[in-house]
């Protein structure tokens, strides 16, 4: 109960930038208490975008937001000297540890495919209990034993769909729900057979809902992106990146998810349109459950260290010049400039030469200049035109900007 009421307060602390009084005090405080249970099942920055731009080497170690654990999986493939995962949420650290302890203890991938892949499988809590739970420390145990605002055991989400649970999840079935109060079924695209057909039923049957009187208005308020985990601060960016408004913001990143890629080679879409991960053998899937990667993932899974933790406090503790790359998701859109400037002096301290940062902005610019002193983001080279090819190729499309910053030499 101390662990959790601690967490609640950070979260708040990275949260709450105005008076409890004031609107935006109201919804930042509302997304805090909705942000405590689990958010993302599925993280949505897309890893092979991620590892390429980080070139991740056996002498490095990678600090990471830990957030649903697919990214921290799948960056073991890279071959990493050690992965540090931390959090604020305690969903998330469940999540995290429960995913390496099923890398390690489940007998082979078609456990491991079956327990995060597949739904509606019973074998998955027998599973659990014979392989996993003896080794889950007691804390992680504790809280999938236990039950949700539902009251239902945490853990049989792994016989259903577990990426119907969580904020997202929610979020995404809700969408599905008004698409259909209009009389279109989200999953339609995912039967396309050509990256034109997708446009043409894009266009035909998902774009007309966007301008709809009522979508138009609900988009408009705060509260209703809370679901993609988006706080206060982090929509009015998101509204600012088009002047038509936060729809057509929607509307395009929707766009590129349906239009911009093979459906069939882009498990983002298929989590947005088929709340799950298709059927073998034609699902795409994150790295970390590609059955070609399951043997490195198991070796390495030792590597990683979760740590329920804010992430410039774990810099804090760190040693001056020794860690190599830094993947921020898109937490700094959270952030107030005092925050920005104690995060960007400890990653600049405890830099080795070479290092790499990744983050993602709802909106399209890098949100560094002009809130980290320059004297430290001079430290940085950031690398236009690298940042805007990875942004082209992000298979969630869900953010406006991809940024890669790389620390300078001498």
């Amino acid at each position: 109960m101390i662990q959790r009421r601690q967490a609640n307060q950070a979260v708040e602390q990275a949260v709450f930038q105005h008076g409890q009084l004031t609107k935006k005090g109201m919804l930042e405080r509302a997304f805090a208490f909705a942000f405590r249970g689990l958010v993302y099942a599925q993280i949505w920055e897309d890893p092979l975008v991620d590892m390429e731009a980080l070139e991740i080497g056996p002498d490095c170690h990678v600090v990471t937001i830990a957030s649903g654990g697919c990214n921290v999986l799948s960056y073991l493939s890279a071959d990493p000297r050690a992965i540090t995962a931390v959090d604020l949420n305690t969903a998330h650290i469940a999540l995290n540890r429960l995913k390496l302890a099923a890398a390690r203890h489940l007998p082979d991938h078609s456990h491991f495919h079956r327990f995060f892949a597949q739904a509606g499988r019973r074998d998955n809590i027998d599973a659990y209990h014979r392989y996993v739970r003896p080794n889950l420390d007691e804390v992680t145990r504790r809280y999938w034993e236990s039950r949700d605002m539902m009251g239902r055991r945490r853990i049989n989400a792994f016989a259903g769909n577990i990426y119907k649970r969580g904020l997202l999840g929610q979020f995404i079935g809700s969408a599905h729900l008004l698409a259909k109060l209009y009389k279109v079924d989200p999953a339609e695209i995912l039967a396309a057979q050509s990256m034109d057909e997708q446009r043409v039923i894009f266009e035909t049957r998902l774009a007309p809902i966007f301008d709809k009187k009522f979508v138009r208005w609900l988009t408009e308020q705060p509260a209703s992106l809370f679901g993609l985990g988006i706080p206060p601060a982090q929509y009015q960016a998101l509204a600012t990146d088009d002047p038509e408004g936060i729809a057509k913001v929607l509307r395009s990143r929707l766009e590129k998810l349906a239009c911009d890629f093979d459906v069939r080679q882009n498990y983002f879409a298929w989590q947005a349109f088929g709340r799950g991960y298709g059927d073998a053998p034609l699902a795409s899937l994150p790295p970390y459950l590609e059955r070609a990667n399951h043997p490195d993932i198991v070796e390495r899974v030792s590597r990683v260290d979760v740590r329920h933790q804010n992430f410039t406090d774990y810099l804090g503790q760190c040693a001056d010049a020794s860690l190599d790359r830094y993947v921020l998701l898109d937490a700094q859109d959270w952030m107030s400039d005092a925050q920005l400037g104690h995060l960007w002096s400890e990653i600049t301290r405890t830099a080795r030469p070479g290092a790499r940062v990744i983050f993602r902005t709802a909106a399209a610019p890098s949100l560094l200049p002009g809130r980290v002193p320059e004297a430290l983001l001079d430290r940085w080279h950031y690398e236009v035109e690298r940042s805007a090819d990875c942004t082209r190729r992000d298979r969630s499309s869900i953010y406006g900007g991809f940024h890669l910053y790389v620390l300078k030499q001498g």
